[in-house]
């Protein structure tokens, strides 16, 4: 299930945005953006720029599984088929002769002193399923109101466990399908973090060996849900487990990691989207209780979105201070210490809301270890922002503040503005409203107001980058900026 999709049904309430305020020039961002992603495909699927090249390790003579037990012939199951993956023509035209990686987009900024890799999570001693909620507990044949076995005539063969790159034991899963196409898709599941780990933690040797057109595990995968095949497709598992044991335990796939200089956007999507199908999804009911016309209105900036705010707007560091107000369940704190590792704050006053956060930062924390990819550090507050003292204190010290601020009365916009005057020179707040009437000019009448520190630069989204619409829209980024203030506070004192 995709990111956020109960929170994007046709018919949900949207939020109607009010025309914008600006001071400054209109600064737009590409349609496209540029990433760093592996192999081209035939395809034209994005691919990865991200891993340097490693010394390839070798599949040929990895322990094949004993053939699959013979099946009788039957009809294709009612699953649909998993996704072929791409050819791979070997062409890259983002490495250099040399082989190493060539940054595509000057724009985003790489932080060589972040640290990627989790080590611990790759040693046989620390070996174990940390606590979280696995697969099997949200989708399983025990709830056959909601779920049905997707391969009938292979029952016995139901339960699985898929291995991720970690040392951590894996992953639960019963192969249903879901009677309902918006709820979860355990095989889906298993393709994407397949598919991602295939693409972001091997060698390109390891990783054409996985994909062969002919004879690739992920091609085999594929056929054993065409041909309705439960004991094909478990066995392949039970080879797809045994190759990445193989692979960590060789150190192939710590070595690949450790070259990393920043994730993909699809990696951290797949991390936030398997926290958010097992912890906000089944208790999504909670979120739809909210008064319309008033502050506590819910609404989602998607990772996408997010991405281009932390790595091109704001620049953050893995030594930068981040804050959401009015942070929902989280997604964005996570992301943020994700992606670019920082310290990453969150507020937010629906208890609904909270009491879902700290289930998601619980579970998130379990996932990037199963991951092996260590991440910055979370806090989550409770309660109104403007009120709660540990919020004012980190706001002092704050690199970036995000307010979700469309919903906001123009009230509460009011009050945060005046807040502002507290934060530190060169802190950037990123807003969906600007906080700066249009045409604010400084003048010996309001030398105490905040919009006298604020230089405001508007910018645009495109789609599938906020929850409640797929329209594109506006949004600003102000950048706390006293000099102005004092030019005209000297000019005027002579």
């Amino acid at each position: 299930m995709g990111f956020f999709d109960h929170l994007q049904k046709k018919g949900s309430k949207a939020i109607k945005p009010e025309p914008p305020q600006i001071r400054k020039e209109i600064e737009t961002l590409p349609a496209t953006r540029k990433v760093l992603v592996p192999q081209r495909s035939r395809s034209n699927t994005p691919v990865n720029r991200n891993l340097k090249v490693a010394k390839p390790s070798k599949l040929a003579d990895r322990a094949r599984l004993s053939p699959a037990p013979k099946v009788r012939k039957r009809a294709n199951s009612e699953q649909p088929p998993l996704e072929s993956d791409s050819d791979d023509d070997g062409s890259d035209p983002n490495l250099d002769q040399h082989g190493k990686r060539v940054k595509l987009d000057e724009d985003v900024y790489y932080d060589a002193s972040r640290q990627i890799c989790c080590q611990s999570a790759f040693l046989d001693e620390d070996a174990g399923t940390p606590p979280m909620v696995h697969a099997s507990s949200i989708a399983s044949p025990s709830m056959p109101a909601k779920y049905k076995l997707a391969f009938p005539m292979d029952a016995e063969s139901s339960a699985i466990s898929v291995q991720y790159p970690s040392a951590s034991g894996g992953e639960k899963y019963q192969l249903v399908v879901p009677i309902q196409s918006d709820d979860f898709k355990p095989l889906e599941d298993i393709r994407e973090a397949i598919g991602v780990i295939t693409e972001f933690y091997l060698s390109t040797d390891d990783k054409t060996i996985l994909k062969d057109d002919s004879h690739g595990l992920l091609r085999r995968l594929r056929r054993a849900v065409d041909k309705g095949a439960g004991i094909d497709y478990a066995n392949l598992i039970l080879e797809w487990n045994e190759t990445i044991i193989k692979l960590r335990r060789n150190g192939d796939i710590v070595r690949i990691i450790k070259i990393v200089e920043c994730l993909d956007l699809r990696l951290i999507e797949r991390i936030l989207t398997q926290t958010y199908s097992r912890i906000v999804s089944p208790r999504v009911g909670l979120l739809r209780q909210y008064e319309n016309g008033t502050d506590n209105v819910y609404g989602e900036l998607l990772p996408k979105f997010i991405s281009d705010i932390l790595r091109k707007d704001t620049k953050l560091k893995s030594n930068s201070v981040f804050v959401d107000l009015g942070s929902g369940v989280g997604n964005v704190v996570l992301q943020a210490a994700l992606e670019v590792g920082c310290e990453s704050w969150g507020c937010e006053m629906m208890e609904n809301a909270c009491d879902l956060a700290e289930l998601q930062e619980r579970e998130f924390k379990a996932r990037c270890w199963l991951w092996g990819l260590t991440v910055g550090d979370i806090h989550l507050e409770r309660g109104d922002f403007l009120e709660n003292a540990t919020i004012g204190k980190v706001l002092q010290k704050a690199d970036v503040v995000l307010i979700n601020n469309q919903a906001f009365t123009p009230e509460l916009n009011d009050r945060l503005t005046s807040h502002f005057l507290d934060l530190k020179e060169g802190c950037k707040v990123v807003s969906l409203k600007s906080f700066v009437p249009s045409g604010h000019k400084i003048t010996s009448r309001n030398l105490n107001s905040a919009y006298n520190v604020l230089e405001v630069v508007e910018k645009r989204y495109y789609s599938a980058c906020v929850s409640w619409t797929d329209a594109p829209g506006s949004y600003f980024v102000s950048t706390k900026d006293s000099s102005k203030l004092k030019a005209f506070a000297q000019k005027n004192s002579k």
